[in-house]
Order: structure tokens, then C-alpha cells, then sequence
């Protein structure tokens, strides 16, 4: 093989290598883009759900405490009414 032929196949394989960065560039910029515009609207969109949620749990806690401590009034003025029945009679 002559030098020209060496370079000639040099060159050849760095205008493939060429090629294959190009598309390596084009994807990693498809793949930024899908990155911006769907995945990190989606994290988001699931982190505001989560956050909704969360409130929404609280809020039934917060319920269910209320609830509690009611039934626990009532409970004890259950036995009052059931004491001052008892004296009364």
C-alpha cells in the first residue's frame, strides 16, 4: 500500500468517525430536548400531585383526631347523664 493509499483510507475512516459524531450530537440534542420537555414536566407534575396528596392526608388525620376526641366527650357525658340519672331516680 502507497502513502496516498494510506492516507486516502485515513481519511475515509475520519469522515465516517465525522459522521457517527454528528449523529451521536443529534441524539444526545433529541434526548436533551425529550429531557426538557416531557421528563421533567412529568417530575414535576408528579411532585405537585404528591404535595396534593399529602395536604389531603393531612387534613384527614387532622379529621380523624377531631373525630376521636369527640367520641371521647361524648363518652364521658354519656356517663355524666347516666350518673345524674342515677341520682335523680
Amino acid at each position: 500500500m502507497m502513502n496516498d493509499e494510506k492516507l486516502d483510507l485515513i481519511l475515509s475512516n475520519l469522515e465516517k468517525q465525522d459522521t457517527k459524531f454528528e449523529t451521536m450530537e443529534r441524539d444526545i440534542k433529541d434526548i436533551k430536548i425529550i429531557l426538557e420537555n416531557e421528563i421533567c414536566v412529568n417530575i414535576q407534575r408528579i411532585a405537585e400531585g404528591y404535595l396534593d396528596i399529602s395536604r389531603n392526608i393531612q387534613k384527614i388525620i387532622k379529621h380523624n383526631s377531631e373525630v376521636e376526641m369527640m367520641a371521647i366527650k361524648v363518652g364521658m357525658l354519656e356517663t355524666d347523664v347516666r350518673e345524674l340519672k342515677q341520682k335523680i331516680s
